[in-house]
């Protein structure tokens, strides 16, 4: 992974192209009808534009007939009909330009959609590899950039073409000498715009990797703020931040700083040619090969021959710009989802709770190894305590005993099967989790009480909320249980979020439990009080604690005693305390 230093400075050209235009256009293809239909309306709409230099040059023929030959008639019907055609373009053309933002707009919500349901497959370890900020880029800023160019540049490019494709033959119609004079634009045009392309293509994509860098790195500074003050290191942060967004600005400087330099080149050719077409017609005229008319419309004709082109240069940056962003939203469409169901899985309904591991291996990565022959085995209704010095594997026993990830050796069973031999849905819904990180969402006090049980009522939340002995405290609220928790809980303590999660648990009706540092948030007299509420909580349940104050723990059924992923001691307090082992060095370190 790249270090600050070196965000946002790859610069490679987008790997499959090709198939992300394709990908990008299955979503346009959902409203297949409503786009063939703008597309009809694009075309009659370019259609009456091309029209109306004709109807001009006719116009100025008649005009230019000579004194006393001046024809107002056919004059005024000419310049009626071209006054119909502009007028009846334009209003085509606003049809077409909103029909294709209210679609572009329906893709990007639809393309959101797919995003944010990948997202809920995807494996916890996804998450622990990328930044939170880097996703909602990819959410928020690529699909938008994808909108914006779906909701323009297909009907644009597809427009374009039909006006210079339509010029030209008008063109060669009005007088094949003239097209002479500015025929070398055409492929000039053409390759410039073909050599900016190759330049222009990896520049996008680099950029929309600085901007996803730069949130990545806002949103982890902003979620240690506090830490980050009690360090006084605002300084270093700020320098850090200055040089990502230094680096984003370039990468945005770099890809539209190229993309820019199109449409004046592009322009300066046709102004070239335009130039050509004005001393050829003059040669042309004075020997009666064209008329004033003619010149007139060829000259119109050239300026929309050579305005679509400039048009199309810098499409053509937009959907690099699209394409880069596309490519890293279909990156995370791409990703390995979480594991699946094998077939026949069985739905696990009423577990007893008989929880096995057998010599289980495992490891984040391949080659680093953290559980190596784990073994355990806990009856229904036995309480198994984890404990050990920080990184020797305990919270990732609880990751494998909820299948957020496999094992790569080994195997774990409940009530007497292997955990691949269940759906995953059914095996996690018998389980409850209390967290030391708690996660309460913006909502009542009841609607995060009662989030893990549909359809609670409000006797079954009041009497769980009892449990935990965070009812008083609830009740003391201007609005009881109605009272909207903020964002986050910022509107509460972390031992009151806490104090709810526990709740949640206690309503969670289950045959298994996890408790991972259930009671670190709150104070000692509360924690008493709430031990006591949690021995009900596990009565008759398989409970799993992972707890740092062994004080918490002694009541267990069975206490594993973890170092470097092996289980070195295990047994009551009573037992391991007497055995004066690497528990008992534990303990007394802790009360001593």
């Amino acid at each position: 992974m790249p270090g600050p230093g070196d965000r946002g400075t790859e610069k490679q050209k987008p790997k499959h192209a090709k198939r992300t235009l394709r990908r990008l256009l299955k979503y346009l293809m959902e409203y297949a009808w409503v786009v063939l239909l703008l597309l009809v309306f694009a075309f009659v709409s370019n259609v009456g534009n091309l029209l109306g230099p004709d109807f001009a040059g006719k116009a100025i023929n008649a005009a230019s007939a000579g004194a006393g030959k001046v024809d107002m008639k056919t004059v005024t019907h000419y310049g009626l009909l071209m006054l119909a055609a502009y007028v009846g373009s334009n209003i085509l053309s606003f049809f077409v330009t909103i029909g294709m933002m209210r679609v572009g707009r329906k893709v990007a919500a639809n393309m959101r959609r797919d995003v944010f349901n990948k997202l809920m497959e995807m494996p916890v370890g996804y998450f622990d590899r990328h930044q939170a900020g880097d996703i909602i880029s990819r959410v928020s800023y690529d699909i938008d950039v994808v909108c914006t160019s779906l909701s323009s540049d297909v009907v644009q490019i597809i427009t374009s073409l039909v006006t210079v494709a339509g010029s030209f033959v008008m063109m060669c119609i009005i007088s094949l000498p003239l097209v002479l004079c500015m025929v070398f634009t055409i492929p000039a045009s053409i390759l410039f715009t073909r050599f900016m392309g190759k330049k222009t293509g990896p520049l996008y994509r680099a950029r929309s990797r600085a901007y996803g860098d730069m949130n990545g790195y806002a949103e982890e500074m902003f979620t240690g703020q506090k830490t980050i003050l009690a360090y006084a290191h605002e300084n270093d942060v700020c320098g850090k931040f200055e040089e990502i967004n230094r680096r984003a600005a370039e990468a945005y400087r770099d890809a539209d700083g190229m993309g820019m330099m199109m449409m004046p080149t592009i322009g300066m050719i046709s102004n070239i040619g335009l130039a050509a077409i004005g001393l050829g017609g003059a040669v042309l005229y004075m020997n009666n090969i064209v008329g004033l008319g003619q010149i007139s419309s060829f000259v119109l004709y050239s300026r929309k021959f050579s305005g679509p082109i400039n048009e199309i240069s810098n499409i053509i940056n937009e959907i690099f710009s699209a394409l880069a962003a596309a490519e890293r939203v279909f990156q995370l469409l791409d990703e390995e989802e979480e594991v699946k169901d094998i077939e026949g899985a069985e739905e696990l309904t009423g577990a007893k709770g008989l929880v096995e591991a057998k010599d289980v291996k495992f490891g984040y990565v391949e080659d680093k190894i953290i559980l190596s022959d784990f073994s355990m085995k806990a009856e229904p209704g036995q309480t198994i305590a984890i404990v050990g010095h920080t990184g020797a594997g305990k919270t990732t026993i609880i990751n494998l005993l909820m299948r957020f990830y496999d094992v790569n050796g080994g195997a774990i069973f409940v009530d007497g099967k292997e955990l691949k031999a269940y759906t995953l849905g059914s095996l996690r819904k018998n389980y409850s989790m209390v967290l030391q990180d708690t996660w309460v969402f913006n909502g009542t006090i009841y609607d995060n009480i009662a989030y893990g049980k549909e359809g609670a009522t409000m006797d079954e939340v009041v009497e769980a909320a009892k449990s935990a002995h965070i009812h008083n405290y609830i009740m003391r609220l201007p609005h009881g249980y109605n009272t909207v928790i903020s964002e986050d809980g910022g509107n509460i303590s972390k031992g009151q979020k806490q104090l709810i999660t526990i709740a949640r648990a206690m309503l969670y009706d289950t045959s298994m439990l996890i408790l991972d540092e259930a009671t670190s948030n709150v104070d000692t007299a509360t924690e008493r009080k709430v031990q006591k509420a949690m021995r009900s909580l596990m009565k008759g349940k398989t409970s799993f604690i992972i707890a740092h104050r062994l004080s918490t723990i002694r009541n267990a059924d069975n206490i594993l005693v973890l170092d470097k992923g092996n289980v070195v001691e295990q047994g009551t307090h009573e037992y391991l305390m007497e055995k004066k082992g690497a528990y008992y060095t534990l303990y007394r370190s802790q009360f001593e």
